[in-house]
């Protein structure tokens, strides 16, 4: 199974770290950065500490890039052959453990987006899916970092 992970607009370098971390562990393809999403490298080409010190050198290990075009790049994944899924909370989502053997082929991205915007309708009209972890307390919402991580390891196992 080849994943491949999009990141928009994430502005917390803990977050990425965290994400890029889990995402190793999880034997991911590639992380793509797009918007305001940190890179793991300062424009120096320095380390970002705040990142380095959650991920562990995941961003060493990693192979990432950093996008101009979130849109073109979902056209492009597409015709790839990638099925798109989104992780969110909207009208249209449906939880994440009802994604049936069918949807999980050979290729998927998980688009993950804002810590408090989330992912714009634009984008998430280009999603094959959109999933959403139930919530049952008050708060209604995980930090997007566990986020990806209860999903990706029940991609990858179930």
């Amino acid at each position: 199974m080849e994943i491949a992970v999009i990141l928009h607009n994430i502005r917390s370098l803990h977050n990425v770290g965290s994400i890029f971390r889990t995402a190793d562990a999880a034997a991911v393809e590639k992380i793509y950065l797009s918007g305001i999403t940190p890179a793991p490298v300062d424009r120096f080409g320095g380390d970002r500490q705040q990142m380095t010190k959650v991920s562990l050198g995941a961003e060493k290990t990693m192979n990432w890039e950093k996008i101009k075009s979130i849109s073109k790049l979902l056209d492009r994944l597409k015709k790839d052959g990638y099925k798109i899924f989104a992780i969110e909370q909207d009208k249209n989502s449906i939880s994440y453990h009802k994604l049936s053997a069918t949807h999980r082929t050979d290729k998927i991205v998980l688009i993950l987006g804002n810590e408090v915007g989330g992912i714009t309708k634009t984008i998430l009209k280009k999603c094959d899916k959109i999933l959403e972890i139930p919530m049952r307390g008050s708060k209604e919402s995980l930090n997007v970092a566990v986020s990806f991580g209860i999903v990706i390891f029940s991609i990858i196992y179930d």
